[in-house]
């Protein structure tokens, strides 16, 4: 829980409702550069929350949102009232990012972090195939598909969930694997493998079946292979309010 925080660094999403909230509340409360500030306050919605979250990784600072734009799974409710009382009353959760090193057609090696998830997605009107490994054995030879994805339990309930994955409870030290529209094995529903596991993705037939990897929002495009695993080293950290903490979305999330 946090005490005395008076330092707080605003952004705001490219919206005009989030940049309006931002004005109001930085004359209100003062603003200070993200390097000074105790908390910065996030003001958009979940896609601006994981930008925010990339563009401060290297900050030991916790970021408190407030929605502003459409779902806010990861928000707060918006209010300009009691904004210092809220942030003080606030509960911490701690989430760590996913890594993934792709290579490409043309032998370069990619890497980027992701917060919800990294999928694999075909370019082209085929199906990708797709060889699937953990730990260094192979347990999968080929899964004909639209894609598949890897997802933190922080990022379950995103496009994992939509594409019939489970949810994770926060707490867990687990990642799902998770098919996206699997054509062979048709009923292949997906796997969940310990958090410390590296999953590879070799594509199959890349040349004429192209797929792309998409980390958040950054996206490689002709992939031949592709290594995802945890990166503990990375520590984001996200303030909410009392009862409406994360633990609680990813139950409350499965009744509805």
């Amino acid at each position: 829980m946090l005490r005395d925080l008076p330092k707080l660094c605003f952004v705001a999403s490219h919206a005009p409702v989030a940049e309006a909230a931002r004005e109001v509340l930085a004359e209100r409360h003062g603003d200070h550069d993200a390097h000074d500030a105790d908390v910065i306050v996030a003001l958009g919605g979940d896609g601006f929350m994981l930008s925010t979250l990339h563009a401060t990784e290297a900050l030991d600072v916790p970021v408190y949102g407030m929605n502003r734009g459409t779902v806010g799974f990861l928000m707060n409710a918006y209010a300009e009232d009691d904004l210092q009382d809220r942030i003080a009353a606030a509960e911490e959760a701690v989430i760590h990012p996913l890594r993934m090193e792709v290579t490409d057609e043309a032998g370069e090696v990619h890497t980027a972090l992701a917060i919800n998830e990294i999928s694999l997605l075909r370019m082209g009107p085929q199906a990708a195939k797709l060889r699937i490994s953990v730990d260094g054995r192979e347990r999968m030879a080929e899964l004909v598909c639209d894609g598949a994805l890897v997802c933190t339990p922080a990022g379950s309930t995103a496009y994992n969930y939509s594409a019939h994955g489970p949810i994770l409870p926060i707490g867990t030290d687990i990642l799902a694997l998770t098919a996206i529209s699997a054509y062979r094995p048709r009923r292949w529903r997906g796997a969940l493998v310990p958090s410390s596991s590296e999953v590879v993705f070799d594509v199959l037939e890349h040349e004429k079946r192209g797929v792309a990897a998409t980390a958040d929002s950054e996206e490689v495009r002709d992939v031949v292979r592709a290594v995802i695993r945890s990166e503990p080293a990375v520590a984001h950290r996200l303030l909410f309010d009392p009862g409406h903490g994360l633990e609680e979305r990813l139950i409350r999330e499965q009744f509805v």
